[in-house]
């Protein structure tokens, strides 16, 4: 059965639910296609942090590969703007709070690396404040002695990773969009002036059965598969695929209304809307590999005790309540980085309709990521320059395939 759309979105997390809300919402007729269920991989297994300030992992490195990072803030400062919007516009809660943010500062060190990256965010028009001990300790009262600095960004939050994304996919169906979960794709290859996009759908008995798809368009928001799905049109779109640790704690009453980060630290931490509180950071994982030494994400990666207990002490020192609370689970999800450590956001390199948005913060930056790929995919200018998150600053392969 061969089918026409105007675009064909490949994964249905919470980045290709937006954008397929905002082709059809936009009047593009619209196949969203899951390999599995709606949600289910990387952004329905985060912690559902909205950091615009930057993380840990991207000032470790030092300041120059801090300023490196920044240069991805203009993407950071819309999703900020896009989230606290999101709700109304889709015709759902998505569990969006925006609190504020703290990073934290343990030692005179770490107060002067956060003074230096308030500099560069501020350059770039994110409003971030410093705070010293005793203004960070009357704003956060829960915080430990040992915090002696913090950065504040009023933007920062959190959203529920359980509805968001479902919220999305059922907002997309109401505009007329059409998804189907369970649904690999086989090939992607250039047929005339249009895609064909080759698909295989699984129902609940395993049976299979193969269509092709004509398309316009084609937009990747595969997370770790990207790479995976570039090599079917002949493109290089690296990326690097991590498994991260996140542990949640057993129900109490409020006491954290902020986004907790740390400049010395993998830490990220906050409290949901019904009092657990969710801790990660970036807390390696080991992911499965298989007989070519490439990661098998068909199989769950593995929990390394060191990575629980560490991240454990990290969330204890600087909020001591915790320490407290009984873990209810601790789970492994997977995300994306490129390895320049900035986005991959635009046009496929020698593939006319073909755009891509991973890597970076992929959950908090999904609504601008989205409003990005939708401008193109419609044919329009995006309001943010994307030239340095090009997709074609790596060294691509030369061609796209042919039928």
């Amino acid at each position: 059965m061969r089918e026409q759309f105007d675009a064909v979105v490949i994964g249905g997390g919470l980045l290709g639910c937006a954008v397929a809300w905002m082709l059809a919402r936009d009047g593009a007729d619209v196949l969203l296609v899951e390999r599995d269920q709606i949600n289910q991989h990387a952004s329905g297994q985060n912690a559902g942090s909205l950091h615009f300030q930057l993380e840990y992992r991207m000032i470790e490195k030092g300041i120059d590969a801090a300023k490196r990072a920044a240069e991805a803030m203009p993407l950071h400062l819309e999703a900020a703007r896009l989230w606290a919007r999101l709700a109304e516009e889709v015709g759902e809660p998505l569990g969006v709070v925006q609190n504020g943010g703290l990073m934290l500062a343990e030692d005179a060190a770490q107060a002067s690396l956060l003074e230096t990256k308030a500099d560069i965010e501020r350059s770039w028009g994110l409003d971030v404040q410093l705070l010293d001990g005793p203004q960070v300790h009357a704003m956060a009262p829960y915080l430990s002695d040992s915090v002696v600095a913090a950065s504040y960004c009023p933007l920062e939050g959190k959203a529920d990773t359980r509805t968001a994304g479902p919220a999305m996919a059922r907002a997309a169906i109401r505009c007329g969009a059409t998804v189907r979960t369970r649904t690999s794709v086989d090939d992607v290859r250039r047929s005339g002036s249009r895609w064909s996009v080759s698909l295989t759908d699984r129902d609940s008995d395993d049976k299979r059965r193969t269509s092709i798809v004509t398309t316009e368009s084609v937009i990747l928001t595969s997370g770790v598969w990207t790479t995976e799905i570039g090599d079917m049109i002949g493109a290089h779109l690296p990326t690097v695929a991590l498994a991260l640790t996140m542990t949640v704690t057993a129900k109490t009453e409020k006491f954290i209304p902020h986004l907790v980060q740390h400049a010395g630290a993998r830490l990220s931490l906050k409290q949901s809307a019904e009092g657990n509180v969710l801790i990660g950071g970036g807390w390696p994982a080991r992911l499965i590999t298989g007989v070519d030494g490439s990661p098998d994400f068909s199989v769950r990666p593995e929990l390394l005790r060191a990575s629980v207990a560490g991240n454990a002490r990290a969330a204890t020192k600087v909020v001591p309540r915790v320490g407290s609370l009984p873990a209810l689970r601790t789970w492994v999800g997977t995300t994306t980085v490129t390895p320049d450590q900035l986005p991959l956001v635009g046009p496929v390199p020698g593939a006319p309709g073909v755009f891509v948005a991973t890597g970076g913060s992929a959950f908090t930056l999904g609504p601008s990521f989205a409003q990005v790929l939708a401008e193109l995919a419609l044919g329009r200018t995006p309001g943010i320059d994307l030239t340095p998150y090009d997709p074609n600053r790596y060294e691509r392969r030369v061609g796209v395939s042919q039928p």
